[in-house]
């Protein structure tokens, strides 16, 4: 019998993945081979994929880049012994883009069949959870504090006072809201994670809930995550059926339960009181603040609101101890990020490191430099409301003090690179586009806000009356920043804002007003 493995990721199967299992089986048929695939997720690589992997007496070993016309000659070159191929990687877990990793909160991605509550326990699954199981909710708060474990959606607050806030606070039920609305360009963690190792966010909502006194709880992901959503829901009923959710877990006497909601896809609802309104079955509003979540949270109650990375960096953090998990990064931000590199890079995926590692790194080791070849230009971390930053600040260390210090903000790891084709004006103009056409509308300055920005840079690309408009937009970038009732219009001036202060000859320099609005380059000054 012959044992496959081949990732049914949605960036695999976007790559080809069902035509090279449909020509697996044709081509095992063929020769009279038995075969048995078991689709996992993806390990990351998404420049290798679909990655086919096979079981040997050595280990599995890894085919990169396989399309459907290459199996043929995978079988010819010794496929189910590993044989030699142009397309053969060894043992994925030695190649130099894997082995330079530390892989804590992704090490099972790629590798577990994500379907399969035995094959999770089998890689240490569920240890994390079986320990929280033993100890009191506030000997698992008081871990998760010591880890310095903060958020990953973005705001990077420290998860365990949030846990302990929602335990001590008075109410007679608790929730547990896991936010996997992951809305921002170029991030796709969130996505992987549940398509390629779902138990371990169970588990890690299951601890959470363990401590804070929560019997329920919900993972809030968007339509667009079809295959997320079905992983999601198998594992559920998988970890349900092991006796991992639901009453008297494992015989402990505590109990908790989760499952999914599916939001309509708005940006907003990554915030978390919208994405509370959007589950209670109303419009996705941001509500004001205090009362926080931790203390009115969903249906009224107290809530831990977390995101998918924050919850499935606790089980490894309960089955290693807190120091260990401390004893990565840097600073304060201590553990590892999952970097997820997009645009133009030769390789792009996503690599898990500790928090610390120049910016420069990034791009040029891991990313191995633009696809096009041509010189980089400016790259964008945090999704669609994070600084550009230019060439001179590729040294700043990826954590969140040194960014925020940098003018950026490190968001949900997401890096985004531009080479110089890139037109930073129309990039300026769009992030104004982008909040006026994904605002909840709730606040004057982001709902007006933003289509005002729009008609102040069309008019600086027009050249209208430049100065002064240079100085309305410096005027509506501060009130946008001071009085936005959230982060879709306090952080939208930051594109804005470093694109002004690092690409500022892309606006002063004879840019005129494009066909169908934004800005057309002029005299090779993007």
């Amino acid at each position: 019998m012959m044992r496959v493995f081949l990732p049914q990721d949605a960036a695999a199967l976007a790559l080809g993945a069902e035509a090279v299992l449909r020509a697996l089986r044709a081509e095992a048929a063929r020769r009279g081979v038995a075969l048995e695939v078991v689709r996992t997720g993806s390990r990351g690589a998404v420049w290798l994929e679909p990655l086919l992997e096979v079981e040997t007496a050595a280990g599995r070993i890894g085919y990169g880049r396989v399309r459907a016309g290459d199996v043929a000659g995978l079988f010819e070159a010794g496929l189910p012994e590993g044989g030699a191929h142009p397309l053969r990687i060894g043992r994925p877990e030695e190649h130099p883009w894997f082995a330079g990793q530390t892989r804590l909160t992704f090490a099972r991605c790629g590798v577990v069949d994500p379907a399969s509550a035995e094959d999770y326990a089998a890689h240490g699954g569920f240890a994390g959870l079986r320990r929280a199981l033993s100890m009191s909710g506030e000997a698992i708060v008081d871990a998760v504090k010591l880890s310095g474990l903060r958020g990953r959606g973005g705001a990077g607050f420290p998860t365990g006072i949030k846990w302990n806030t929602v335990r001590l606070a008075e109410a007679e039920r608790r929730y547990v809201v896991c936010n996997a609305d992951e809305g921002d360009s170029g991030t796709f963690a969130d996505r992987m994670l549940m398509e390629g190792d779902p138990f371990s966010l169970i588990e890690g909502m299951a601890i959470a809930g363990v401590a804070v006194g929560a019997g329920k709880g919900y993972v809030y992901t968007r339509s667009e995550y079809p295959h997320a959503v079905r992983a999601m829901r198998t594992a559920i009923v998988a970890a349900r059926r092991a006796g991992w959710l639901g009453e008297n877990i494992q015989g402990s006497g505590r109990s908790f339960d989760m499952e999914v909601r599916v939001g309509a896809g708005a940006y907003i609802c990554g915030e978390e009181t919208s994405l509370l309104n959007s589950l209670e079955g109303k419009r996705g509003v941001v509500r004001a603040k205090p009362p926080l979540p931790a203390v009115e949270g969903l249906f009224g109650r107290p809530t831990v609101v977390n995101n998918v990375l924050s919850l499935a960096a606790v089980p490894w953090i309960m089955a290693h101890g807190a120091e260990a998990y401390a004893a990565f990064g840097t600073g304060r931000s201590l553990g590892t990020l999952a970097v997820q590199i997009a645009g133009n890079v030769r390789r792009g995926g996503l690599v898990e490191l500790p928090f610390g590692l120049p910016l420069r790194a990034v791009i040029e080791e891991w990313g191995g430099g633009t696809a096009t070849g041509q010189p980089f230009r400016a790259v964008q971390v945090g999704g669609p409301l994070g600084a550009y930053f230019p060439e001179s600040l590729l040294d700043t260390p990826m954590d969140y003090e040194a960014f925020a210090q940098a003018g950026g903000l490190l968001g949900h790891g997401g890096v985004t690179v531009f080479d110089t084709g890139v037109n930073l004006s129309r990039q300026a103009r769009f992030a104004f586009e982008f909040c006026a056409a994904e605002s909840c509308g709730k606040c004057t300055p982001c709902r007006i806000g933003a289509v005002r920005g729009v008609e102040v840079i069309d008019r600086i690309a027009a050249g209208v009356d430049v100065a002064r408009n240079f100085a309305v937009l410096d005027d509506l970038l501060e009130v946008m920043t001071d009085a936005s009732l959230c982060a879709m219009g306090g952080l939208t001036p930051i594109p804005v804002g470093s694109a002004l202060k690092h690409f500022p000859q892309g606006f002063r320099r004879g840019p005129r007003h494009a066909a169908g609005g934004g800005i057309r380059e002029r005299d090779g000054c993007p």
